[in-house]
């Protein structure tokens, strides 16, 4: 056996081509090179910064001879950089210059060139921590860099003649019978100067791949699908081959191991695979799985998960190899994972920290669930009836956000009566949602009218949906948005944000442009579920006002145009954590405005990726935490508002909302004391000379 030294966990193992040598990662984002015969590892690199992920693949490609390694490292920009490592010299030279995001080096089969991806637009994209790089997308190009000096450009034009005279070597060298694998050259001076663009299209690129000498392979990503492309250098054509999810090739390059939706297969590297030959019959793979034997082994690598990823080394002061001496003891009577799980989260649980979490696994009990189905509505009983009290709009243009009673045609009225589904009778007797069991997203048959004993009553056909949360909870930010242009007379927006990852943008988007003319605005981010940090949402908030434009038609426009200069409140609550901890840090720390309600979660300390369990669970080991010159902060504590609000039962069940209240009562009386200022137009100017 070898022994592997680094930070706790390995991956992303890749032998040399003599099998003697090998290369691999650790969790700490380290590139190591390890000898078989001695048992030496040096260590060729490090990531410079944490990129979210189990591992970082480090490793590129070895060179055919077994001298050379291409590898990309993480700079200090979060940009990936290409390097080739000389295993004879143990030294690191630089490819690519690190002003682009260069990734997936690869030799090609003749030694002629080093392939690899770039993207000149991808800074916005790799700074995957900010919220504003969301709608940012990146584009990648294919590369090659000359490896030898006199290596002419294989896109220089050349004649007819020539060529011929190249193909007719080259093959006379390829009947050579070589006994010894030909030693690697590779000129090191000017190589960032032989760099040359492929002419292929830029696009969403990966897995890139050398089969044969000259040719490459790469994947293709387009909003429908993915496909395989194969480029050959020769005859400057690149072709679509088939679509493919992923592939790897075999050490000569000659075959490909490819998955296709759930299914595998083997075919030859680059070739479209034929649907009859060279598919496996993975479908008749079972494994025999003991349980019990496996539960021990499951703690012990949620543990060393926990030791290796856990971001303080000083595990929050707990004795962590006690830690597991005290709960190990718990293992001989567990009877279920569930159980297991129970053991793990009380280990867990002495770290003292959010974000700490566990599940999945081998579970019993598991059952098929048979989803209901519902029709966007609140009824009461009436009469011995179900009785319509409210139907909720919906954007029925949006799948998420369809409201099946408000289809068109249907025009059912709050009032209405729901007399039978599928003809049978409906009332109070039975469950309102028993005959909808089963029936999301299919036709059903609804008898509603206006009285509860089935006069005037008509026969509609609808289609209830499987959950009516996005309705329910539009419904209550559009009930909001009226309460607030109602109680201040239109002067102040509201802008609900439930996270700060997509559906937080998308509402943000939705809610603050429309509104950007209002005096103040109201920013709700209870119940907030977190993401990204919201410096999005803060950029626009602070945005600051710079000018005023006249055009000869239509009013002035203010510069930046969607932007509010007035008063802002936001209201927090204990609900939103995470990015909602975040977001109001920031609105307090940057001095945005005022805060209304309760003080939030407390959970600063994030997760960015961790090694699956043996029976595909999962578990988590914080490994972010925020800190500033105060020292680390929020985690635990929370960020309080300057107004604290409860929220009580009684009032909530009144139909109020005191924070809300609070909130527009902080937002008028700002705005009476403080009113933006609105600029005059000054007259215009006079520039011709008399």
């Amino acid at each position: 056996s070898l022994s592997l030294k680094g930070t706790g966990f390995y991956s992303d193992i890749k032998w040399s081509p003599d099998s003697k040598k090998l290369t691999y990662v650790d969790n700490g984002r380290n590139f190591y090179l390890l000898d078989i015969a001695s048992g030496a590892i040096n260590k060729i690199d490090a990531d410079e910064l944490y990129r979210p992920g189990t591992f970082r693949p480090a490793h590129g490609d070895w060179s055919s001879d077994s001298r050379w390694i291409t590898y990309t490292k993480l700079t200090g920009t979060n940009f990936q950089q290409v390097f080739l490592y000389s295993v004879e010299q143990q030294t690191s030279y630089a490819v690519s210059d690190g002003l682009s995001d260069a990734t997936e080096p690869v030799f090609d089969r003749g030694g002629k060139y080093l392939y690899f991806f770039a993207s000149t637009d991808a800074g916005p994209v790799v700074n995957w921590f900010d919220q504003s790089n969301a709608d940012m997308r990146m584009t990648r190009n294919i590369y090659l860099a000359t490896l030898q000096k006199e290596t002419l450009s294989p896109f220089a034009k050349e004649s007819d003649e020539e060529k011929g005279k190249e193909e007719k070597a080259e093959k006379e060298e390829e009947e050579e019978d070589k006994e010894e694998i030909e030693q690697l050259k590779i000129d090191l001076d000017g190589i960032q100067n032989r760099i040359l663009d492929i002419p292929v299209d830029a696009g969403n690129l990966s897995g890139l791949g050398s089969g044969k000498e000259n040719q490459l392979i790469y994947l293709k990503r387009s909003d429908e699908k993915q496909m395989m492309h194969l480029y050959d250098l020769e005859e400057r054509e690149d072709k679509d081959i088939s679509e493919i999810d992923s592939y790897v090739l075999s050490a000569d390059g000659k075959k490909m191991l490819y998955r296709k939706g759930p299914k595998w297969g083997i075919a030859d590297a680059g070739a479209k695979p034929d649907p009859e030959k060279g598919n496996l019959n993975t479908e008749s793979m079972e494994v025999k799985i003991d349980p019990l034997a496996e539960w021990p082994q499951i703690f012990d690598e949620m543990w060393r998960i926990n030791r290796d990823y856990f971001y303080d080394p000083g595990m929050h002061g707990a004795d962590w190899p006690a830690m597991k001496e005290r709960y190990a003891v718990f293992l001989p009577h567990l009877s279920c994972r569930s159980d297991l799980n129970k053991v793990m989260m009380w280990m867990g649980s002495e770290l003292a920290v959010g974000h700490h979490r566990l599940g999945g696994g081998d579970m019993l009990g598991e059952t098929k669930r048979v989803e209901g189905g519902l029709l966007g509505a609140d009824f009461a009983v009436e009469n011995s009836r179900y009785r319509i009290t409210k139907v909720f709009e919906g954007l029925n243009w949006n799948p998420r956000l369809r409201s099946p009673l408000t289809e068109p045609g249907l025009n059912v009225k709050v009032g209405e009566y729901l007399l039978k589904v599928n003809s049978q009778e409906l009332t109070s007797d039975t469950n309102l949602y028993q005959p909808f069991e089963n029936s999301a997203d299919k036709i059903v048959y609804l008898t509603v009218g206006p009285n509860a004993d089935g006069t005037g009553s008509r026969e509609i056909q609808v289609v209830p949906v499987e959950n009516e949360s996005a309705l329910r909870n539009r419904d209550w930010v559009e009930g909001n948005l009226k309460k607030v242009h109602e109680a201040t007379d239109g002067q102040v927006a509201y802008v609900y944000v439930p996270n700060t990852a997509g559906a937080g943008h998308a509402y943000f988007k939705r809610y603050f442009f429309p509104q950007a003319n209002k005096k103040a605005i109201i920013v709700d981010e209870r119940y907030n579920g977190g993401g990204s940090l919201a410096d999005y949402y803060i950029d626009i908030l602070m945005r600051p006002y710079q000018s005023h434009w006249n055009m000869r038609y239509g009013s002035d426009l203010k510069s930046p145009s969607a932007s509010i200069q007035g008063p802002k409140v936001m209201i927090i609550d204990e609900n939103a954590g995470s990015g909602g901890d975040m977001l109001p840090y920031m609105f307090r720390k940057f001095g945005v405005g005022t805060m209304v309600g309760k003080t939030t979660w407390g959970g600063l300390v994030g997760v960015l990726g961790f090694p699956e369990l043996l029976d595909g669970g999962y578990v988590t080991a914080p490994n972010v935490a925020i800190w500033t010159e105060d020292g680390f902060i929020v985690e635990n504590v929370g960020v309080a508002p300057d107004i604290d609000v409860e929220q009580t039962p009684a009032a909530v069940i009144e139909g109020r909302d005191p924070q809300l209240e609070k909130a527009i009562e902080v937002a008028l009386e700002q705005l009476k004391q403080n009113p933006p200022k609105e600029p005059v137009r000054p007259p215009y100017p006079i520039r011709t000379r008399k």
